[in-house]
């Protein structure tokens, strides 16, 4: 079997617990509005109203509720990241203890829109901030105290960012202090690595 795309955690283990115990016939068509309004990031997928009336349909209270829809947009992000075949992501989501028929309504909706919903989030612009320009400063604080003179640099980065739909510049500072933008600097070689993988 293919590597897990979804990890077992607490979390997950009451998700799952909740998730088996919801209403197998209502169920299908939760899974297919989630998967219609998945690509949506800003939007919420349903209102309020709509939200209480889940509530009362799965029996559930508002904090489970929220963790099952959270549980459920999580793993079918990771088929459209992974780009799983139904089969596949059947066989992932029994192996973390999901009961059959969930799982089998998880493959039957993936198997309907699957295509679908990876082609949204192909054309959906991931971030719509583009980095413009980047600048730099050091700043050194200085302190003194009886025992000794402290110093304490910090760097100040200036990053300028636009949106595609949108020609104002904005100026987003971060301050790191020494060992901040080593670990920083280390992610980005990480980063770099990845996309060399890549090209």
């Amino acid at each position: 079997m293919a590597a897990p795309v979804v990890q077992e955690s607490d979390s997950i283990r009451r998700a799952v617990s909740l998730l088996n115990a919801m209403d197998s016939g209502r169920f299908p068509r939760l899974l297919s509005r989630l998967l219609q309004k998945l690509h949506l990031k800003a939007e919420s997928t349903f209102s309020e109203e709509e939200e209480e009336k889940l509530q009362i349909a799965f029996s559930l209270e508002k904090q489970d509720l929220h963790l099952v829809l959270e549980t459920i947009s999580f793993i079918l992000e990771q088929a459209v990241y992974h780009n799983l075949k139904p089969a596949s992501l059947q066989q992932q989501l029994q192996s973390i203890h999901l009961d059959q028929d969930k799982a089998e309504a998880f493959a039957s909706a993936w198997t309907a829109a699957g295509q679908d919903t990876i082609e949204k989030f192909r054309q959906r612009v991931l971030n719509p901030q583009k980095l413009e320009t980047i600048g730099w400063q050091l700043n050194l604080q200085l302190a003194e105290s009886m025992q000794a003179k402290l110093k304490s640099p910090r760097a100040v980065l200036e990053l300028g960012v636009n949106n595609e739909d949108s020609k104002n510049l904005k100026k987003v500072f971060v301050e790191f202090s020494h060992q901040e933008l080593f670990e920083f600097y280390n992610k980005l070689e990480t980063i770099q690595a990845q996309l060399d993988s890549l090209t």
